[in-house]
């Protein structure tokens, strides 16, 4: 039992750090393009949507596509770190609980 605990705590780190370089890749392909057309925007435009089509929009039509698409990875990279580090824990309080 510890030993697949172990495994199991292992194996979603490394996907952790997978999805990690995954979309970081893929975020700053997007950011990169972003930059390059001077499209700025902060943090409470990315967690708010009607925010984001009020404000931004607007300002960059061309560039909705782009900037969808960096919000979109985002906030999936970020919802996908806290289901692992959830899981994370969640094995390693079992893993310490069993240890004994």
């Amino acid at each position: 039992m510890f030993i697949l605990l172990v495994s199991i705590i292992i194996g979603l780190f490394v996907a952790m750090l997978f999805v990690n370089i995954y979309f970081r890749m893929r975020v700053l392909r997007t950011y990169r393009k972003l930059v390059k057309h001077r499209v700025e925007f902060g943090a409470a435009h990315i967690f708010n949507r009607q925010k984001m089509e009020e404000e931004i929009f607007p300002l960059y039509p061309e560039m909705k596509d782009d900037i969808l698409a960096f919000v979109n990875h985002l906030r999936y990279s970020i919802r996908m770190a806290t289901v692992l580090i959830a899981l994370i824990t969640l094995f390693g309080a079992v893993l310490m609980y069993f240890r004994e």
